[in-house]
């Protein structure tokens, strides 16, 4: 069975908290080749209801401050402190774009389904992020996007499913590259297409979220073909 640290968390708390495919899925994958160790400060930007910030803590022993805008910072601590993470995880509420912290005060970042919402320019990471990590801080993001960009020539058949506000964020491989690559503190180690897209989609579809079940179709639609799920690794110079 893949992703074993994933599928040891109870099924029914997993399924209450999703807010989109399988987020610890999506950061197990994510980590499989990462070096995160005890004594690392890590930011988990964009949140959610807590699951990544769980997972980080409970498995790599980290100290996680949970930021989303969305989502209360009390809701979030009643998770952690229910899981017995309340002093390891630090629940913030906060815009991605007005983050209050400290200068040079991470010793990396994680976003899991988040960062394409305010990460998706040119200005982003240097300007709101690249001054809160330490030199050579990890920088570790999955996000969904498409295999080829789609923008020009979206399929007929898929047009019902994907509204133009999340179709403008979603991209390929090959356009967060060249963004990326613009950047004058954002140090590309590797991005590619995830293999965790079946086994995270799949966990979230079974669940009774109605945006899930407006889901279904879209994923049996696509079949495999256009959306994939991303993985950015890198270092903030």
């Amino acid at each position: 069975m893949k992703y074993l640290k994933s599928k040891q968390y109870d099924n029914e708390f997993i399924k209450e908290n999703m807010m989109g495919p399988n987020s610890m899925i999506i950061l197990e994958n994510l980590l499989e080749s990462v070096p995160l160790t005890s004594n690392m400060r890590v930011l988990d930007l964009g949140c959610g209801k807590g699951l990544t910030s769980i997972f980080l803590a409970k498995e790599y022993g980290v100290q996680v401050f949970a930021v989303d805008l969305w989502i209360s910072a009390s809701e979030n601590y009643k998770r952690f402190k229910k899981m017995g993470l309340d002093n390891q995880i630090i629940p913030i509420h906060a815009d991605a774009i007005s983050l209050p912290f400290a200068e040079d005060y991470f010793d990396a970042v994680i976003s899991i389904d988040a960062y394409h919402y305010f990460g998706c320019n040119e200005t982003y990471f240097d300007t709101c992020l690249s001054k809160l990590l330490k030199k050579d801080a990890l920088i570790a993001i999955g996000i969904p996007g498409m295999k080829y960009e789609i923008h020009n020539c979206i399929p007929d058949e898929m047009k019902p499913y994907w509204e133009e506000e999340a179709l403008a964020l979603w991209n390929s491989c090959d356009w967060w590259e060249k963004l990326l690559l613009k950047s004058n503190s954002f140090e590309i180690k590797k991005i590619h297409e995830m293999d965790c897209f079946n086994e995270a989609w799949q966990d979230w579809l079974k669940t009774n979220n109605r945006f899930a079940l407006e889901d279904r179709l879209m994923i049996e639609t696509d079949n495999g073909r256009y959306m994939n799920l991303i993985s950015i690794l890198g270092n903030k110079k």
